[in-house]
């Protein structure tokens, strides 16, 4: 097999709260070394993209000195903790922003679903965009109509072809999306966890698509997600970031089994990341933390027993009809239970700080340690437009206990959360 993907020396310097290096006599000085061939003389000052300790200096590395080769047909999972520098690292494949430092060499077309629209014009139609996006691609127009009814199928959009997509729900939007960008035959497909929007039959169907499309097709998939069971079942190699670097790459049940083996995958709400990403967000999450009956701050509950999860949520505009939804993933990333404040019949208004509560008298998982990812949206408009999101925002481990007073304590129990309230 040939190398269609080579990585080499790549580095992605920001600097925090600023645009560009800040000062004009700054952006002069990096021209002036790179049209000379020197090193960015700021890159010498910058540090790597640890949250966990506060940065000395203006300069963060996002990505630092990543190299890694991916052969034709190979299909690659990027995994590592949120602000890891995957998506920025499928960014510059992509060329969107351009690297600090370093190269990336490919071969043939790229197309990437690195967020939920990516690529697409909400005031187009979809079929609009179904040509829109071949073009760009650099296909014929005969191409596209050759793939059309495929990608309309795969979607399941037929009803909906000339109906513009500002008016799909999310959950369509990545369906239209991935079926562009897998059915227009690039020779490297980027997804980026926009999976986790779509519903189970469609994550299925997604997953064998990216199999066909490397195993017959000869195409190369780069994939980043959260959920550990998918990357291990369509991966059979995967890179580990961590704090910008790559720290390992390998066979995914090995890099896998390392990922989860990192207790510090929590995200950190006060990073300086978060807080730079948080500055364009009109409505987002501030605070999140589990608590008992008691009203103490914990980080474990005996199964069976009460616990509260309080989440402040900010928004400098009203939301009349916010949605609150939270994802319990268990220590492999596969979800096993859910709350959605709007299939319980409770409508959030966001306003200023809200603080809300939501109350599980019997905490009904098997002991084990339990992750949460965060969502909240608005559904004022006909799509859900999501305001933020929080992978691996917290997490709690759910202790043995004598849930059913047999005298024995459960080792293992039905998956599922009973009896949710939501308290404002």
């Amino acid at each position: 097999m040939s190398t269609v993907l080579k990585v080499e020396n790549l580095d992605k310097i920001y600097r925090l709260g600023e645009v560009g290096t800040g000062t004009l006599s700054h952006d002069l000085n990096r021209w002036w070394h790179l049209v000379r061939g020197k090193e960015d003389p700021y890159a010498k000052v910058g540090q790597v993209n640890n949250r966990e300790s506060k940065s000395q200096s203006d300069y963060v590395y996002a990505l630092k000195d990543i190299n890694f080769d991916v052969q034709q047909g190979e299909v690659l999972g990027v995994i590592g903790r949120n602000g890891a520098g995957k998506s920025t690292l499928l960014k510059i494949i992509s060329q969107i922003t351009s690297p600090s430092r370093g190269s990336i060499k490919a071969k043939g077309r790229i197309a990437s679903l690195l967020e939920v629209g990516t690529g697409m014009n909400p005031e187009l139609t979809a079929r609009e965009n179904i040509y829109l996006n071949g073009a760009i691609l650099g296909m014929t127009k005969a191409e596209i109509r050759s793939k059309f009814d495929e990608i309309i199928d795969f979607s399941g959009c037929n009803l909906f072809v000339d109906t513009p997509i500002k008016r799909f729900s999310s959950g369509m939007r990545v369906r239209l999306g991935f079926a562009v960008a897998a059915f227009l035959e690039p020779e490297i497909l980027i997804i980026d966890e926009v999976l986790a929007v779509g519903d189970a039959e469609f994550q299925n169907k997604a997953i064998g698509k990216m199999k066909d499309v490397s195993k017959n097709g000869g195409r190369t998939v780069l994939f980043v997600s959260h959920n550990m069971g998918a990357v291990k079942s369509l991966c059979p190699n995967s890179i580990l970031l961590k704090d910008g670097e790559l720290i390992n790459s390998g066979k995914s049940d090995d890099i896998v089994g390392e990922y989860l083996k990192d207790q510090n995958q929590i995200s950190e709400l006060n990073s300086s990341e978060r807080l730079e990403e948080i500055k364009n967000k009109p409505t987002y999450i501030d605070s999140i933390q589990f608590k008992n009956q008691n009203k103490e701050a914990v980080n474990e509950v005996i199964s069976g027993h009460a616990l509260n999860i309080e989440i402040s949520v900010k928004s400098n505009r009203t939301i009349s009809k916010g949605l609150l939804n939270i994802l319990f993933l268990n220590k492999e990333g596969l979800p096993v239970s859910m709350i959605r404040s709007d299939e319980i019949g409770v409508k959030h208004t966001f306003d200023g700080r809200n603080s809300i509560t939501i109350h599980i008298p019997k905490m009904n998982l098997r002991p084990e340690k339990y992750f949460i990812n965060v969502v909240v949206a608005d559904k004022n408009f006909e799509a859900l437009n999501i305001l933020d999101n929080i992978g691996y925002a917290a997490s709690i481990e759910v202790l043995s206990s004598d849930f059913y007073d047999s005298g024995k304590l459960i080792k293992k129990g039905g998956f599922g959360i009973m009896n949710v309230k939501i308290l404002k």
